[in-house]
């Protein structure tokens, strides 16, 4: 298999002002805003995304960032993973959502 690797976690918030304060004070993380809901760290390393939009994830979502997003999905499949949403496009790139046989839900991505 290609690269795949924990590129990012995606919160849920309720407050983005008051989140990015908490994190800014307790880790000295610097956020760059994406529109009135959305916050993230852009270190290159696992950044956090901060979503207070109203369709946001329920729990934080790992995303896996690979090289060949379909060829992972159809591998996910095969493994006994259940895709929960299809692939979609986002500024920087496309993924899919996908719950593990455990229940845990996942997101993988691929940059454009």
């Amino acid at each position: 298999m290609a690269m795949a690797r924990l590129q990012y976690l995606e919160m849920p918030t309720g407050d983005l002002a008051a989140s990015r304060a908490f994190y800014t004070a307790a880790f000295a993380w610097t956020f760059t805003g994406y529109g009135p809901d959305y916050a993230a760290t852009t270190t290159g390393d696992t950044d956090v995304g901060l979503d207070a939009g109203a369709d946001r994830v329920t729990r934080p979502l790992p995303v896996i960032e690979v090289d060949d997003l379909a060829s992972v999905q159809a591998a996910v499949e095969r493994a006994g993973g259940t895709i929960t949403v299809p692939v979609f496009a986002f500024p920087g790139g496309r993924r899919f959502h996908f719950r593990d046989p455990d229940g845990h839900e996942l997101a993988v991505m691929q940059a454009d």
